[in-house]
């Protein structure tokens, strides 16, 4: 495991590589795969969220819990899925509170590529998971690494937008300082807590509106569609 391929967060985050539980992690990764168990995303795609949104980029963070366990879905961005791949309820309902906040149209397709390309931090808490297996990776060390990546946006940027949507993410957004960033918080997009909070949360004008007032260009939300 490494970050060659992102230099912006190499200073604050490569000496983890050399602590105990990230050389167990990676024992226990290398295990799972000589033992045949298919893992998803594929290891190239393992820290995709900081190579396409370096760190003097992030202006929002969003926080997911575990990479999608089906095949052709997970590709290292949370909520996000490959181009030709169904778009999952979570994401519908985030599309949803888009239209219906902002006017905006829902694409044909799952892949948030463009947002993170912006300075949007599509962050999972874990990095990995098992072929079928929800969670299997969870209490593995991934969450330790993840904290590590939550502090450093915390300590190293300014006026940041968090969303932290459910519990987990808001647990796990807890250290956030929110003196120099803003915390927005809802129940979580799924379709078993979407209605109790998120849709109707306003999130994506209210963090626009934060970014413009501190001086920095919006989000361009819209997703275009893909041919």
């Amino acid at each position: 495991m490494a970050l060659e391929k992102a230099p912006s967060w190499q200073a604050h985050l490569n000496g983890e590589f050399e602590k105990d539980y990230m050389q167990m992690l990676n024992a226990f990764l290398d295990n799972e795969k000589e033992d045949g168990k298919v893992i998803y995303p594929h290891s190239s795609n393992w820290f995709h969220a900081l190579e396409t949104t370096p760190l003097n980029e992030v202006k929002v963070v969003i926080i997911g819990q575990d990479p999608y366990h089906q095949p052709n879905q997970a590709h290292g961005l949370c909520f996000s899925v490959l181009p030709e791949v169904k778009t999952p309820p979570s994401l519908v309902n985030i599309y949803k509170e888009l239209e219906a906040d902002l006017g905006i149209h829902r694409p044909n397709h799952g892949y948030l590529e463009y947002w993170a390309e912006q300075g949007v931090l599509l962050l999972n808490a874990v990095l990995t998971v098992e072929d079928s297996k929800a969670n299997a990776h969870q209490g593995k060390g991934w969450e330790k690494f993840t904290d590590k990546i939550i502090s450093t946006v915390n300590e190293q940027c300014n006026e940041v937008v968090f969303l932290l949507w459910g519990g987990y993410a808001q647990k796990k957004g807890a250290i956030i300082d929110t003196t120099k960033h803003c915390v927005l918080k809802s129940t979580h997009p799924s379709p078993l807590s979407a209605y109790r909070g998120f849709l109707g949360c306003r999130h994506f004008s209210q963090a626009n509106t934060y970014l413009e007032q501190h001086g920095k260009s919006q989000i361009d939300w819209q997703l275009p569609n893909k041919v």
